[in-house]
């Protein structure tokens, strides 16, 4: 019998899974759109949609939900002033997962995983932002 068998391993532990998940939708929520291996995306679409459904909730619970499972809250405090009400209206299918080709070094087939109505400017605007703030503490 195969019960409790619905998803992917990706040769990790437990343990490695949870914490590799919630890295990817940090990132994820910060930059809008993300490259991945095909497996990782897939497994991550289901993860973050249920975090977008929390937000779109919007209370207390949802949001002490959220933070159990994304771990800092600065991801937390963007999922639910940002991407929640974004997505108030739409009924599912917040992420899209688009095929983008194969890695040189292995071969292991790459995906981008995105939100679809994604801010084209949010990505890499943290880093951005960090960088600008290095320079002026230096002149």
């Amino acid at each position: 019998m195969r019960h409790s068998n619905g998803y992917r391993k990706l040769n990790r532990t437990h343990e490695h899974r949870k914490a590799m998940f919630a890295n990817m939708c940090g990132s994820l929520i910060e930059h809008e759109q993300i490259k991945t291996t095909l497996p990782k995306a897939k497994e991550l679409r289901p993860i973050i949609e249920k975090l977008i459904t929390l937000a779109k909730r919007g209370d207390l619970h949802a949001r002490r939900q959220a933070a159990a499972q994304l771990k800092q809250d600065q991801y937390v405090a963007r999922l639910f002033e940002i991407l929640g009400p974004r997505y108030k209206d739409r009924q599912g299918g917040y992420v899209r997962v688009l095929k983008a080709g194969f890695r040189y070094g292995d071969m292991a087939p790459m995906a981008i995983i995105e939100f679809v109505d994604r801010d084209p400017n949010a990505k890499g605007a943290g880093d951005k932002a960090r960088v600008a703030a290095n320079e002026a503490t230096e002149v």
